[in-house]
């Protein structure tokens, strides 16, 4: 499967603890990707400097859904289960 255009709801809803490129601490969930371009392409992509946790992950049907707006809530689902809530 093929990344469907303007969506980026990878390079949005998950959060990435190893460096990227202009952002030396990785992102929070729901922050945009530095390296997200105005397209919502990676500009990163096949590139080595590239995060291993983004080059992993694959579009596929059952994460991207109908829309970009499936992937995010599918995306942001995922996220919410596997980050631990944080403690107060």
């Amino acid at each position: 499967m093929n990344c469907r255009p303007h969506c980026g709801a990878c390079c949005i809803a998950p959060s990435i603890s190893t460096p990227i490129p202009g952002m030396p601490d990785g992102k929070p969930a729901g922050v945009p990707c530095i390296q997200l371009s105005e397209d919502y392409r990676c500009l990163l992509f096949g590139k080595p400097e590239r995060p291993a946790v983004c080059q992993r992950l694959q579009p596929s049907a059952e994460m991207c859904g109908e829309s970009a707006e499936d992937a995010m809530a599918y995306l942001i689902h995922l996220e919410e289960m596997t980050v631990p809530p944080m403690l107060i």
